[in-house]
């Protein structure tokens, strides 16, 4: 049995310190900021800002000009800017994808790219995996990575690329061997680390990004390769071993997404507890009244059982542990508590929840496509069922 007694629940000091200094930041884009960028439109000057305070360097090492914090503290980055009303999903591919370099890049690779990163010469905010034809089933994509002598050519297509039009980098899921040539599924895959543009900005070569219009402001893309040469060095790790390899960063997106969703939940809750106290219908406060008052309560216990499963997740990871069914499981958790929290604000305002000006509607928007990306939750039911249960494999 578990010794819960054993268990510290409290958070370090410095994630005080980190809370207290990300709102203070936040606090200069306003709800209506954000509110301002719809329906598409890149929150460049927030970018810029995290980057100058080094926030979007968080899990860099320290030696490459980062902060070198744990992926337990760079959450809560992104669960403050949430929380503030903000849209986290402008900048947290650069979180999540530096456990694929940081765990399988060379030496060369890390100092070259990341002291780039850490100081906003660059921006490392694409991850490329998800292809129209192969969806979820991630070993069964079809762009190739040729070898031909000191370069790899690349031709395909990837989709939900986001914010490809707003990084000088991406990292890349390739096929280097066909499928039918491989005797397991998860072979033959490889990683690389592509530089999207030239010494001028402008893409690269045989390389053309689509954006994609969406139901909330995800600036995501469509990305299309057209025999885009990228040198052999740009390969992290080993060749054909790129599935496992980029674990690492699908691990860390999906406690990164919990996070989020934490603060997404946080942001509803406030709102509409604030709103149901000050509220008054036939002579008393709307929030004494149990519908009201219950769906509020309700996803509020949902919301810290879910951040409880983020922090076990969290902790596993930065231990170097495995981590994939508490990483699964605390995004499933956290995307249906701020989903349920959202819902449950709304009905608390009322028609006004459907009014842009009070941020209920955008959020609950932003917060929904976590039950979908960057995997569905269902999928993560399978995986659990499996991998947790013994059940048979349903996928």
């Amino acid at each position: 049995m578990v010794d819960w007694s054993a268990m510290d629940f409290e958070q370090p000091d410095d994630f005080a310190v980190i809370r207290t200094e990300v709102r203070r930041l936040c606090d200069k884009y306003g709800n209506e900021y954000w509110r301002g960028l719809e329906p598409d439109r890149y929150p460049e000057e927030f970018v810029a800002d995290l980057t100058r305070h080094g926030w979007l360097a968080a899990l860099i090492p320290e030696q490459y000009g980062g902060g070198g914090l744990s992926l337990a503290g760079a959450s809560v980055i992104l669960e403050e800017i949430a929380a503030s009303g903000g849209n986290p999903s402008a900048c947290h591919a650069q979180m999540y994808v530096m456990g694929t370099l940081l765990r399988h890049g060379s030496d060369e690779q890390k100092e070259h790219y990341l002291p780039q990163v850490a100081d906003g010469r660059k921006r490392l905010q694409a991850f490329g995996v998800t292809e129209p034809a192969a969806g979820s089933e991630t070993t069964r994509i079809t762009t190739r990575a040729e070898r031909d002598g000191d370069v790899y050519r690349i031709n395909g297509q990837k989709i939900w690329t986001s914010r490809a039009l707003y990084s000088d980098l991406m990292i890349l899921l390739a096929r280097t061997t066909p499928i039918d040539e491989v005797e397991h599924r998860l072979d033959g895959l490889s990683v690389f680390i592509v530089e999207m543009r030239d010494d001028s900005g402008e893409l690269i070569p045989g390389l053309r990004i689509d954006p994609i219009d969406t139901w909330m402001n995800h600036n995501t893309t469509q990305v299309f390769f057209d025999d885009v040469e990228i040198p052999a060095s740009s390969l992290i790790g080993v060749e054909g071993n790129g599935f496992r390899q980029i674990l690492d960063g699908m691990n860390a997106e999906r406690i990164l997404i919990a996070a989020e969703c934490i603060g997404d939940g946080t942001f509803f809750l406030e709102r509409a507890s604030q709103y149901a106290n000050e509220r008054e219908v036939f002579g008393r406060p709307i929030g004494q009244n149990q519908g009201v008052a219950f769906p509020l309560a309700k996803a509020y216990a949902q919301l810290q059982a879910a951040d409880l499963m983020r922090w076990k997740a969290a902790s596993l990871f930065d231990a170097g542990k495995s981590c994939g069914a508490e990483a699964n499981m605390s995004k499933l958790l956290a995307s249906e508590a701020s989903w349920a929290a959202g819902n449950a604000a709304l009905d608390a305002h009322g028609g006004y929840g459907f009014a842009a000006e009070y941020d209920i509607e955008r959020k609950l928007r932003e917060t929904r496509l976590y039950q979908v990306a960057p995997i569905n939750n269902n999928l993560v039911l399978a995986f659990v069922a499996e991998k947790c249960l013994g059940l048979p494999k349903s996928y």
